[in-house]
């Protein structure tokens, strides 16, 4: 497992390996420096992102948010103290876990754990979401194209269909790629 750990403070970042130090295959990067942490971070690819905030300030807090929506990796940040629009924040910014004044070397690979958990759980959701907003999209483009030829060529709904189907078993594709070839095309011919 490769783990970065963000932290300016090396005194703060030795806490967080020393939690870490039972774990065994696993490399450990150390970033102090905040210029190019995305870039760095992406150099780095690791498995999980550790990061010890301290006590930041908004522009900080701010500027490591952009961080993990950049990231698409678990993340479990600690700060020393927090308030409700920070942590609402920070869980927009997609950050995992995020702890208040609980950066503990014996609690860092149970809270990693539930970063690591609590980042697949919401990918597994957002996956899902994705999937229904393309069968959604699909079945909107089939049901929009369906009364393109319904208008165009007089058919009933049950014939257009049976159309679209034979063309996209005909052309080796789905039936939403004919759909949508053929709201272009009717866009194309003027149609709305």
């Amino acid at each position: 497992m490769r783990i970065a750990i963000v932290d300016e403070s090396a005194a703060r970042a030795s806490v967080i390996q020393e939690g870490l130090a039972s774990l065994d295959d696993c490399e450990i990067f150390v970033v102090t420096e905040r210029r190019g942490l995305v870039a760095r971070i992406g150099e780095i690819a690791p498995d999980i992102v550790l990061m010890d905030l301290g006590n930041p300030s908004r522009d900080v807090l701010e500027e490591y948010f952009a961080v993990s929506r950049a990231l698409a990796r678990p993340i479990a940040m600690f700060v020393d103290e927090s308030d409700d629009e920070t942590i609402a924040a920070s869980i927009d910014a997609g950050v995992s876990a995020y702890v208040v004044d609980g950066l503990a070397a014996n609690r860092i690979k149970s809270l990693m754990d539930v970063a690591v958990r609590r980042f697949n759980a919401f990918a597994r959701l957002q996956s899902d979401l994705d999937e229904a907003r393309g069968r959604l999209a699909d079945r909107e483009a089939i049901d929009k194209a369906k009364r393109i030829l319904m208008d165009s060529r007089g058919l009933p709904e049950p014939k257009a269909y049976a159309e679209m189907r034979k063309a996209a078993m005909d052309q080796g594709k789905k039936i939403a790629e004919i759909a949508d070839a053929i709201i272009t095309a009717h866009k194309l011919m003027g149609g709305k």
